[in-house]
């Protein structure tokens, strides 16, 4: 059963980090619960000092999740339209088969998101899109640093009560 929630808890650490750059899947929570499942092995002694910090934090980021973009974009005069622009464009960019096709989407998403909310001033939208795409940014990279965190917690963790995970 541990090597089951070992492997579980693995594949939900990974799911985490894929979930940090996709838009679709809440990354560190995911990852968190990747945590979880280390520490309901019989190996690992239960600790609820770092479950409990590492949840307060992974909520944390889902919050900031929707508003750091949020807040780019207005420092920057931009508008719902490019934030949503962004996430689109990343998605596109995602399959597109060019090297950092989902940073590149995410920047022209912003700009197509911004001309349709206003068509009339290119340069306010250029501006706007990028702040909604460094909004992006910001929040994507705080995601992906949390997630590894959580990624390094757990293989200190499985290195650490190595002998008593894998002695059959």
């Amino acid at each position: 059963m541990d090597l089951f929630l070992l492997i579980l808890g693995l594949l939900l650490l990974i799911l985490g980090i894929i979930g940090s750059v996709l838009p679709v899947l809440p990354g560190p929570i995911t990852g968190w619960f990747g945590l979880l499942l280390l520490f309901l092995t019989n190996s690992i002694p239960m600790n609820y000092y770092w479950l409990g910090i590492t949840l307060a934090l992974a909520i944390l980021i889902f919050i900031l999740d929707y508003l750091i973009p949020g807040i780019g974009a207005k420092k920057f005069g931009g508008s719902k339209m490019g934030a949503n622009g962004a996430t689109i464009g990343l998605i596109i960019g995602l399959v597109l088969p060019i090297p950092f096709g989902f940073v590149i989407g995410a920047f022209v998403g912003a700009f197509i998101g911004e001309i349709l909310f206003e068509p009339s001033n290119l340069v306010r939208a250029l501006k706007s899109a990028l702040g909604s795409f460094l909004g992006f940014l910001a929040s994507t990279t705080m995601k992906v640093f949390v997630s590894l965190i959580f990624l390094v917690i757990y293989c200190y963790k499985v290195f650490e009560y190595r002998s008593d995970l894998f002695s059959f």
